[in-house]
């Protein structure tokens, strides 16, 4: 596969930084402007509008989501970061952002390894975000001649 179509795919897999207007003023704001252009926008308002750690009752585990909110956050500057990279042509950059940002959706899976049962979608989510990432990083390692 010639380099430009490898640097394509990580393009669409990183696109997604930049599909929320900025200008959008509140949280409400943009949940509306996303999900009014969805298939199904009542989903997507439950979606958005739900939060885990506010609706948990366990303290341990509403301190768990409240901690994987923060990687994911992380995860997310990881990626837009690695996007910046993979503009100025560099795969090391890449590389150690898509690292960086499996590292950060790993730790977040990991606290729910011990009670109490997390009975979310957070960790097959979490593990699509590590498949993800682990996506980027083959392609960085191709762009580089490592794979």
């Amino acid at each position: 596969m010639p380099l430009t179509n490898l640097q394509e795919i990580v393009d669409r897999v990183l696109f997604f930084n930049g599909m929320v207007p900025m200008h959008v003023a509140s949280q409400d704001d943009i949940i509306s402007t996303v999900c009014k252009k969805t298939r199904n926008p009542s989903f997507c308002f439950n979606v958005l509008n739900s939060s885990l750690e506010s609706n948990a009752a366990d303290p341990k585990l509403k301190e768990r989501y409240a901690t994987c909110a923060k990687h994911y956050n992380n995860v997310v500057d990881d990626i837009v970061d690695g996007k910046n990279y993979l503009g100025k042509g560099d795969y090391n950059g890449v590389n150690t952002m898509a690292s960086i940002a499996m590292t950060e959706a790993r730790d977040c899976l990991d606290s729910f390894m011990q009670p109490p049962k997390d009975s979310s979608a957070l960790s097959g989510n979490g593990k699509v975000v590590e498949d993800i990432c682990n996506i980027i990083l083959v392609i960085a390692n191709l762009l580089l001649g490592r794979a």
